[in-house]
């Protein structure tokens, strides 16, 4: 088990060389049971042309991707900020696919990802942050630590691969300048 306090988080402008990387963070992170928008077994397929879309984005300036990294180059987590294109949101965000791989999990590697995102949103004016999980998970105590609020919930929001319904709790967190 390596210590998360080594692992180095960077916001990627170029991420295109860190695909493989990326994919193998996702099939791991799907495969043993995490709920990012797909079904277990994730194709390798599948992985690369969501990695491809989200590449896109960043290059576009839509979302902002931070990764964790140890020494090795291998990619411990990531996490993503899209931000709100619409002129009466330049103030919002939502962060998406907070992902942390199987063998860095519960090492605090989660809240280090959700506060350099918190970070990264407040330095660009992005004072309202939304997310989204499966009601349940363990990334819900992880963000009512962080300060994150319930907003709502969503029954039948989502589906396992065994076709049950998951319901989906909606958090948000108001920025103040806790960051400058």
């Amino acid at each position: 088990m390596t210590s998360t306090q080594t692992l180095q988080i960077q916001l990627l402008e170029r991420p295109q060389s860190y695909l493989k990387r990326l994919i193998r963070l996702l099939e791991d992170t799907v495969n043993s049971g995490g709920i990012v928008g797909f079904l277990a077994p994730l194709e390798p397929n599948e992985a690369k042309f969501y990695w491809n879309a989200v590449f896109r984005k960043v290059e576009k300036g839509q979302t902002l991707l931070w990764v964790a990294q140890n020494s090795g180059g291998i990619v411990a987590g990531s996490v993503q900020l899209h931000l709100a294109l619409q002129t009466n949101g330049t103030h919002r965000a939502e962060i998406a696919k907070m992902m942390v791989s199987s063998q860095f999990r519960r090492q605090g590697l989660g809240r280090r990802l959700m506060l350099e995102a918190e970070k990264g949103a407040l330095e660009r004016g992005r004072t309202t942050l939304v997310l989204n999980t499966r009601a349940g998970d363990v990334g819900e105590e992880l963000y009512r630590s962080l300060g994150w609020l319930e907003g709502g919930r969503i029954p039948g929001f989502s589906h396992s691969a065994d076709g049950s319904l998951h319901t989906t709790v909606i958090y948000f967190k108001l920025l103040e300048k806790a960051f400058s």
